[in-house]
């Protein structure tokens, strides 16, 4: 299966393909590909899949955790998005965990996009309205968020860098906004 999932995201062709705009303060670049899944769970089986993902699954809100390359970002009481950078199977993962839980790969649904540099924070700002500082939104907070009119989620993964996941679909509108906001970041 994961042979698939590897041959799957190397011939797909990529949104954001090639894409790099923004400016000397907020950088914008395409994220690598990577394999994701929907879950839900009732508080029950966290601590199972937990284990069968190798990452404890956030139970507070706004908060993620990160190890080797995955990610677990809390969306809700009992929803999470899971992404890993190193395009494991993250449904037989969660399989394995022996509890129940409801899994959906999304990984050909999303795409994202990474923002780094100084002005990050106003260039996101620019269509969100969401409070971006450091004390309200520190390193490693995530939520599901809008930016103009596509609904993203959102991960600070360093003071100055975020992660802005969005659909496929919506990817030209969101790397369009970010490059304008990030332009006028650097004024």
């Amino acid at each position: 299966m994961a042979d698939l999932i590897g041959a799957d995201l190397a011939t797909r062709t990529l949104p954001l393909a090639g894409f790099h705009g923004g400016s000397a303060a907020a950088a914008l670049s395409a994220a690598a590909p990577a394999t994701r899944i929907s879950l839900r769970a009732k508080p029950d089986a966290v601590a199972a899949l937990s284990g069968a993902l190798g990452l404890s699954l956030p139970v507070k809100a706004k908060t993620s955790a990160s190890a080797k390359g995955r990610h677990a970002l809390w969306l809700g009481p009992d929803e999470w998005l899971v992404i890993d950078e190193n395009e494991a199977d993250l449904m037989a993962a969660a399989a394995s965990s022996g509890v129940l839980h409801s899994a959906t790969d999304i990984s050909h649904r999303n795409t994202a996009i990474l923002v780094k540099g100084r002005g990050a924070e106003v260039a996101i700002n620019g269509g969100c309205p969401q409070d971006l500082s450091l004390a309200v939104f520190p390193v490693g907070a995530c939520s599901r968020t809008v930016l103009g009119k596509a609904e993203v989620v959102l991960l600070r993964t360093a003071e100055d860098a975020f992660r802005v996941e969005c659909w496929r679909s919506f990817a030209p509108y969101v790397s369009g906004l970010l490059n304008e906001a990030a332009e006028d970041a650097g004024n």
